[in-house]
């Protein structure tokens, strides 16, 4: 193991000095997720909330036109489902994340405000992110879907269902409603959302749905032939490192093209907080670099 990122360190000291995630309300973990989006971003050409499919959204065009004409609709779209263990999370707490998204990534980015639980349980979040992402298939010609977390089991699920995507980029995603890999228990507390704080995500989100099913759960999915190219993010110290990398291997072992990327001395959450971590910055970098690719825009 790699010692703790000196920037990731300090942050888990700070955290550490707040209320257990586990102890809050729904609405204070909400509230929680909202306050940690502050921090400077790029500059963007505009921004627009838009109804997509039927589902609330905020579409990010970045501000370095110079790869395509200025008014082209067919501008790559990255579909972006935020995280935050399917209870909370919202187009404010990725607002600023989604902004370096789509700077890097020199394509739009579209933010998917998809239904919570335990308001909304499965399968709502799930069709939110299919219609959406069939939505973003209308609008442009080159299409991606992308999410961290929660939002990375939505941006897989969307991926196994709709064809014609050019990508999926999975940052630390929720892929096994069982919690059986071992980074679970190595993991379980102290390092940023434990496994508890996971088992009560996947709780309130699957309710008595079967855990294994493939739309809860990617990782379980049987046929994983013919699908986008992925980038699979991954944190050293996160209770879903493990499942990450093992869905990684199976989508190669399938036959996709599949980049595995672990960030050594990182936790859950870190990507998303490019204010504060060189590593964050590090890791949006190189899923900008892949999203470029894999749009054929120029790097």
């Amino acid at each position: 193991m790699s010692p703790l990122d000196a920037e990731i360190a300090a942050w888990l000291v700070e955290q550490d000095a707040l209320p257990p995630r586990s102890s809050l309300t729904i609405e204070e973990t909400r509230e929680r997720m909202r306050g940690m989006a502050a921090g400077s971003h790029p500059q963007m050409e505009r921004v627009e909330n838009v109804d997509a499919g039927g589902v609330a959204a905020r579409q990010y065009w970045p501000a370095a036109r110079q790869y395509w004409p200025k008014d082209d609709a067919s501008l790559p779209l990255l579909v972006f489902f935020h995280g935050g263990r399917f209870i909370s999370g919202d187009l404010e707490s990725h607002d600023g994340f989604c902004r370096w998204l789509a700077d890097a990534c020199a394509c739009r980015v579209l933010a998917v405000d998809y239904r919570l639980a335990p308001e909304h349980p499965f399968p709502a979040a799930a069709e939110d992110a299919a219609a959406a992402t069939r939505w973003a298939l209308t609008q442009s010609s080159a299409v991606g879907v992308a999410g961290d977390s929660a939002g990375g089991n939505l941006a897989a699920v969307a991926a196994l269902e709709i064809a014609g995507l050019r990508c999926q980029l999975l940052i630390y995603p929720m892929l096994d409603a069982t919690r059986s890999a071992p980074s679970h228990a190595e993991f379980a507390e102290g390092f940023g959302p434990g496994t508890d704080d996971m088992e009560r995500g996947w709780a309130l989100y699957a309710g008595d749905g079967p855990r294994e099913s493939p739309r809860i759960s990617p990782l379980y999915c049987g046929d994983l032939t013919n699908l986008p190219s992925t980038l699979i993010q991954t944190a050293e110290y996160d209770t879903l490192r493990d499942e990450g990398e093992v869905y990684g291997e199976r989508l190669r072992a399938a036959g996709n093209s599949v980049m595995v990327v672990r960030y050594a001395g990182s936790v859950h959450g870190f990507v998303t907080l490019p204010g504060r971590f060189e590593l964050a910055r590090q890791a949006i970098s190189d899923a900008g670099l892949f999203v470029r690719d894999r749009m054929a825009l120029p790097a």
